[in-house]
């Protein structure tokens, strides 16, 4: 119980990788708010999962929601851990992508995890300790064809992260990115059985990952056993990248 009395948000933890990590953090004995935007029932699910833990509603890419889900926290204790997980995409060709679908990824996958880790910071500041974990991905290294909004939010994940990790490293306050490749998740069980295919065979490991393989770098990340470790991003992606 590696983190037994320590209280973690989880954004997006009503499913997919969010879900799991927020699983995986409630077995290593955390306190754990599940924070999500609408499906209700979905963080539901997750929190009689968990037992110790506590959903949160607020649209984090607003201000007002990010208040809201520190409001939450507050009550319940010291914030120990942010795990920033949630976030859209909106792909298209950059030639006709509307600014809309450009500034609604960058809203909610950069902006918002620009203000959740600026609140977070403030209180372990105080505090002198905690771990914020920024979920980006291998687009936001690599880029990928139809996803210039997503992987331009992703890439600020990084930059804000290793800048993050600078400021707060001699508060013993450590900041690191985990960036996923192809999960099966429900986004990627949408994709038609071809892509599918054609992904895997992308992947030195034949296979995509499942999200439980991720949320296992997360929960390390978020306990003592990487007590010495700040401004990484780590890929977890089967090879893809190599």
């Amino acid at each position: 119980m590696e983190l037994n009395g320590k209280l973690a948000i989880v954004t997006g933890g009503s499913r997919g990788l969010g879900r799991a990590i927020a699983l995986e953090l409630g077995k290593a004995g955390a306190t754990v708010i599940v924070n999500f935007r609408s499906n209700a029932e979905a963080a539901a699910e997750v929190v009689a999962a968990i037992g110790d833990a506590h959903a949160v509603q607020a649209d984090i890419s607003t201000p007002d929601g990010v208040d809201a889900l520190f409001a939450a926290a507050d009550a319940l204790g010291d914030v120990s851990i942010l795990v920033n997980n949630a976030g859209i995409t909106r792909d298209g060709l950059l030639p006709v992508m509307s600014d809309e679908d450009w500034l609604d990824v960058i809203q909610t996958n950069a902006t918002a995890t620009f203000r959740t880790c600026r609140a977070a910071s403030l209180r372990m500041m105080r505090q002198r300790n905690g771990s914020i974990i920024n979920i980006t991905s291998v687009s936001g290294i690599r880029g990928n064809a139809g996803q210039c909004n997503y992987s331009a939010s992703k890439a600020a994940v990084i930059g804000l992260t290793r800048s993050l990790a600078k400021e707060l490293g001699r508060r013993n306050i450590r900041v690191n990115a985990v960036a996923p490749g192809f999960f099966d998740t429900e986004m990627t069980q949408a994709l038609p059985d071809i892509v599918i295919k054609e992904v895997k065979k992308q992947i030195p490991m034949r296979r995509m990952g499942t999200p439980e393989e991720l949320a296992q770098m997360v929960r390390f990340l978020a306990t003592d056993g990487s007590s010495y470790i700040t401004g990484q991003t780590f890929v977890v992606d089967g090879g893809l990248t190599a």
